[in-house]
This record gives C-alpha cells, sequence and structure tokens, in this order.
C-alpha cells in the first residue's frame, strides 16, 4: 500500500550500520550497484541514491520498486513512500491524504520520528498533530479510535534535515549485507532442498557463490540434474550482477567405483570427493572458501563425527550456514525463497546410499577405504566439467 503522490521507496539496511564510516560507504555503494541490478533485471524503472543510512528509489512504480529492492542483500526492509519537504504544514496535509486514501475504519496510530534538530516538533508532538489531522479527516465517514499498541491502520513519518518521507508499509528484506562485499564461496548444489538455502544464507551475508554441481552419473540421471540447474536459477534471480554459470562437474565413475567396492565409509569417501572437486574450482575461481549444506544429525553422513573425518580432505575453510538448523526450519525457507518446488522432484539418487549407514567414521579407517587416487579423480573430474548458464 502506497501513500498518494508516492514517489520514491525508502531503504533501510542493518548489519552495515554498525560498520566504520569508510567501510559503510563502500557498502552502501555495492547496494546501490544491487538494487540497480535487481531493477534492471525485472523491467522496473528505477533511480537509485545513496544517501546515509537510507538509499533511496526514485521511481513511477514505488510499489513494485519496494518489493524487487526488498530482494536484496543487506537490505532490512523498503516503504513505497511520499517525500515531502520537512515543514510542518505539508506533513500533516499529506497524513491527512493518506488517510482519507487508505482507511477504513477501525483503529490507527502515527509513527513519527525525527533525526536532527532543526525540525520544530518532536516526535511526540508530531505524532499527536498528525493523529489529530487524520482523526479530522475521516471523522464525517468513520468512527476513528486510537490505538498506538495494535492500530489497523498507521501512518508513518520520518523527518529529516532535508526531507521527510510519509509511508504505509514496510516490506521485510532478507537482512545481513550486500552481496559483493565479502569473498566469494564455491557452493555444493545437489539440488535437494538443503543445499540452495545454504548457498541463499552465504549469498545473504555477502558472499558471491560459484555453483557446482557433481553428478551422479546413473545414480543420479536427467531429473537430478535438472533440480540442481533450477535451484541455481532461482538464486541467481536474486543476484543478477553475480550471476555465475553452473560447473557441471562428471563423478559418475567415481560413484560407481565407491558403489561397487565401498559399503562402509561409501557416503562419506563421496562427501570427500565433492569437497576436493570444489576446492579445485575454489583455487581456480579465487574463492575463500566452500559451502554446503549440512545439518548436524540431519543424515548418517552429517554426524559431527562424520563431519570431522571429511572436511580434512581441503584445506579451505568448509562453511555450513545450516549447521544448527531443523528440516522444518530448512524447508520453510526453501518455499520462502522459491527454491522448494524444483528440489523436491522425485531423481531417485537415494540408490547410492549404503544399507548400513555409517555414523562414527574414523580418519585413518576412511582413508584405508577410499580409493588412494580421490583427489587425482577430483582434479580429472573437474578438468572435464561442463558449463551451464544460469
Amino acid at each position: 500500500m502506497e501513500p498518494p503522490g508516492a514517489e520514491t521507496v525508502v531503504v533501510r539496511y542493518g548489519d552495515m550500520s554498525t560498520k566504520s564510516s569508510r567501510v559503510r560507504r563502500g557498502m552502501e555503494k555495492r547496494l546501490v550497484e544491487n538494487i540497480e541490478a535487481l531493477l534492471a533485471d525485472r523491467g522496473v524503472d528505477g533511480d537509485v541514491e545513496r544517501r546515509p543510512t537510507r538509499p533511496l528509489v526514485w521511481t513511477d512504480e514505488p510499489t513494485a520498486a519496494a518489493a524487487v529492492a526488498a530482494d536484496a542483500f543487506g537490505v532490512v526492509s523498503t516503504s513505497p513512500a511520499r517525500s515531502l519537504p520537512p515543514e510542518p504544514d505539508p506533513i500533516l496535509d499529506a497524513m491527512a491524504e493518506a488517510a482519507q486514501a487508505h482507511y477504513d475504519g477501525g483503529s490507527f496510530a502515527v509513527n513519527a520520528r525525527r533525526a536532527g534538530d532543526t525540525f520544530p516538533m518532536d516526535s511526540e508532538d508530531l505524532g499527536r498533530e498528525g493523529g489529530q489531522a487524520i482523526w479530522d479527516a475521516v471523522e464525517s465517514d468513520f468512527e476513528p479510535e486510537v490505538d498506538l499498541d495494535d492500530p489497523d491502520f498507521t501512518v508513518n513519518v520520518e523527518v529529516r534535515e532535508d526531507a521527510a518521507f510519509l509511508y504505509l508499509d514496510e516490506i521485510p528484506g532478507p537482512g545481513g549485507l550486500p552481496l559483493g562485499s565479502q569473498r566469494p564461496v564455491v557452493a555444493l548444489v545437489s539440488g535437494g532442498i538443503d543445499s540452495p538455502v545454504a548457498a541463499y544464507e552465504i549469498m545473504r551475508k555477502g558472499c558471491p557463490v560459484v555453483p557446482v554441481y557433481v553428478d551422479l552419473g546413473e545414480y543420479g540421471g536427467q531429473d537430478h540434474r535438472a533440480r540442481a540447474v533450477e535451484t541455481v536459477r532461482t538464486l541467481g534471480s536474486y543476484a543478477p550482477n553475480f550471476r555465475e554459470s553452473l560447473r557441471v562437474v562428471p563423478g559418475g565413475e567415481t560413484v560407481e567405483l565407491l558403489a561397487d567396492e565401498l559399503e562402509q565409509g561409501r557416503m562419506l569417501a563421496f562427501r570427500r570427493f565433492c569437497l576436493a572437486v570444489a576446492e579445485e574450482i575454489a583455487l581456480d575461481a579465487g574463492a575463500a572458501g566452500i559451502v554446503t549444506g549440512e545439518a548436524i544429525g540431519q543424515k548418517s553422513s552429517q554426524t559431527t563425527q562424520n563431519l570431522s573425518v571429511t572436511d580434512p580432505i581441503t584445506d579451505l575453510p568448509v562453511f555450513r550456514p545450516l549447521l544448527t538448523m531443523d528440516k522444518n526450519v530448512i524447508t520453510e525457507r526453501a518455499k520462502e525463497i522459491g527454491t522448494f518446488t524444483d528440489s523436491t522432484i522425485p531423481a531417485g539418487c537415494n540408490r547410492f546410499a549404503p544399507v548400513q549407514a555409517e555414523t562414527n567414521a574414523r580418519l585413518d579407517r576412511l582413508r584405508e577405504l577410499e580409493p588412494d587416487d580421490l583427489r587425482e579423480r577430483a582434479r580429472e573430474a573437474v578438468a572435464d566439467l561442463e558449463l551451464v548458464e544460469p
């Protein structure tokens, strides 16, 4: 819902405000670039202005632009807004107009905030005067009621030294940091529910991702690969200026070897192979680490003991944003970001799982069981990777 005369979007950020002024300026610049890229990618016209603490989008489509900007990593919330002179009369008039346009009965409130000391009213006075202006504007048609705790209708105004902004709604954003403010990481994407959510979460903290899918050969198939491709495309929609081609790495031969020769430790050896693949790609791409969708105890390969024996295959840090999350929380997150439907296409990849799960592996024993040339297999597979455009 936008107020009459809305022509801008107020963008709010959170964690960026804790940074030094130099770092914050760089992040604000990056955030503006990312919002511009999102608007262009989704066909919404708007000019983004970098301002301290409150970037603005000037547009003829404030509601659409606010929804787009709310997808930018680093954004806490956005609001379609009307800009006004920082003077009492225009602000009070605009409050009355907004109420006449959108108030349809019930309780209301005014949420007024003021920055600086040049405005002649404090926040409390502006809220009281604004409430009276709204009451006067609607009392002939309704029986208005003031409720400051849980109102049905709220008029918000932020007054700054050079301008005031009036808005009615806030669209929540992902929070975090602007994408590109951190080094990239390689994301191992299986196409299941968890790994795309993990990639999204690391992107939310400012890290571009280089997506990698290890093709399982006959143990995966087209549907398994399609899941990975489509979820990566969805992730790319949040980062059009950081889209990376999906690296599809042939892993079928190694998977077949592990299935034929290993019962105990099979899944852990495969995880180590995937991490070795990711490390090879990370070194080539200048990535700072590897991200996976693993969560403690969710599968037998993800016990704390088993995680401790998979990581030593790589010298890079392995980031696990979902480490302590429950499955239902991860699933809801997948639905929110739009990867759930593609992640649940039936694929049959569970045929690779052993009959007897390993939950308490020892690293020395696993190294004895796995192929001696596991790292070399990873290098050879990466040399034959296929790029799939997002």
